[in-house]
């Protein structure tokens, strides 16, 4: 058994985070003391490694109490996104000191700012509150996905293409045009009908996660038109803005 001081030594997290972490429930003490001292065992230790990690994935307290009170919660995963979270930060580290070594050695004549590039990790932090993040858009998504065959999501994959190669189309346009607009309209109520309710505070992150780089980002400007992903969400950002919605 450890004392609060010695947990908090340990892992770099505060007494007072810890006393905090007690309070709202989401890591109990194994133990309280006639003395009100609070002592943690391995289970309390191995529970506060994994409340770690999701706030490295940039999960709330709320969200972790969650996660882990949900019976499917598995520690297997868990640890294997900590391994490749780690992984992703020590190759973002390793670039860092090869830039550095080379500014040293040759001073900074050819400036080249790929190190300082965290594209990886937050592509991957992403992926994993994908996996965890069991929002009620989510389940709603789950549901009505499970009762679709593999031939009927192909179909809506292709429609919702459909939709993106219009914004394609109107890449030359302002974003704030009536057709631009109402190509924003049909693509929430799309969304509203096959996937999830797309709500005003859904709808703007949507908006930066098109246009936020990597794979979807990628498949989208590939499929219709080098510059359409940007261009759906600057119309997307418009009219949030015109509903007074904002992320």
């Amino acid at each position: 058994m450890k004392t609060v001081k010695e947990v908090s030594r340990l892992t770099g997290v505060s007494i007072r985070t810890l006393h905090y972490y007690d309070s709202i429930g989401l890591l109990r003490p194994t133990q309280v003391t006639e003395s009100g001292y609070r002592l943690y065992d391995e289970t309390a230790l191995e529970r506060l490694q994994y409340i770690l990690l999701f706030r490295e994935l940039r999960f709330s307290l709320k969200e972790i109490n969650g996660i882990m009170s949900c019976p499917s919660f598995d520690r297997n995963q868990a640890l294997d996104q900590q391994i490749k979270l780690l992984q992703l930060q020590k190759e973002h580290i390793e670039n860092l000191i090869d830039l550095a070594r080379g500014i040293q050695m040759i001073g900074v004549q050819a400036l080249d700012f790929s190190a300082f590039d965290t594209q990886k990790i937050d592509d991957y932090t992403a992926q994993a509150k994908a996996v965890w993040g069991k929002t009620e858009a989510y389940r709603e998504f789950e549901e009505k996905d499970k009762a679709r065959t593999k031939a009927e999501q192909e179909v809506l994959s292709k429609q919702l293409i459909g939709i993106f190669q219009e914004f394609g189309a109107y890449r030359d346009r302002k974003a704030e045009e009536a057709s631009v607009q109402e190509l924003v309209r049909k693509l929430r109520q799309f969304i509203n009908d096959h996937f999830y309710t797309c709500t005003p505070e859904i709808l703007p992150f949507l908006g930066k996660m098109y246009a936020g780089g990597g794979s979807m980002t990628d498949n989208i400007d590939k499929s219709c038109g080098e510059g359409t992903a940007d261009f759906a969400a600057s119309a997307i950002c418009y009219y949030c803005e015109s509903l007074g919605a904002k992320p």
